[in-house]
């Protein structure tokens, strides 16, 4: 078990506190902006960005960053991209749905960003688990449980800002399932992959994302 304790040295604690900073700079400058401004559309245009900016500063995180990781992170990023394109063309994964523009740049209509999504929070959430002493399998379930978490947060405010729409504006039982049953299977690939897993950014870069999302649902 990783010791989550262990000091960070100086120049390190320093950078984190500008990192955190910013990841709470971000995600309530949008916060705002999507929930409280007349033109939401300028702080949209934004999306890809802030998710290209908040991977940038979690993995500048990641110890050491060997072939290992890397390896994971093309895979979990391909898995998820491909998963998309099925989900959208056939329906067959998490159910009838099509993207907007939000997320921007679409290859065979799914966003580029959504490859590097699905990253982010499996990376995320794999590393939050480990602060939990479980054995593999239980570990597995509660870092794919947390990512449906977020899904849940998310699904409600997508059709309203242009992620992402469901037919008939009804998010099926299908899309929770299928983001469970794929979430385990990247939670495998991140238990199995070598490299270390601690990231001291990955909790606070978790609860922005859960806050943000949740409080935009209720405004």
């Amino acid at each position: 078990m990783v010791d989550y304790t262990e000091p960070l040295p100086a120049a390190n604690t320093r950078w984190l506190r500008v990192a955190q900073g910013l990841i709470v700079l971000f995600h309530f400058t949008g916060f705002v902006g999507l929930a409280f401004t007349d033109n939401p559309e300028f702080f949209l245009r934004f999306t890809p960005l802030t998710l290209l900016l908040t991977a940038g500063l979690l993995f500048s995180f990641q110890p050491g960053r060997p072939m290992g990781f890397w390896t994971f992170c093309v895979a979990v990023s391909l898995l998820g991209f491909a998963a998309e394109v099925v989900g959208t063309a056939t329906g067959k994964l998490f159910g009838h749905y099509s993207y907007g523009q939000t997320l921007g740049y679409q290859v065979l209509g799914v966003p580029l960003a959504i490859g590097l999504n699905w990253l982010v929070l499996t990376y995320a959430c794999g590393i939050l688990a480990r602060y939990v002493p479980l054995p593999e399998l239980p570990r597995t379930i509660l870092a794919a449980l947390l990512m449906v978490g977020l899904d849940a947060c998310m699904e409600p405010v997508a059709s309203t800002f242009d992620f992402w729409h469901w037919t008939a504006d009804i998010i099926p039982f299908q899309n929770f399932r299928d983001w469970f049953i794929l979430a385990c299977i990247m939670q495998m690939l991140f238990n199995r992959a070598e490299f270390k897993k601690v990231n001291p950014l990955v909790p606070l870069v978790y609860l922005t994302q859960l806050l943000f999302f949740f409080l935009l649902g209720t405004v």
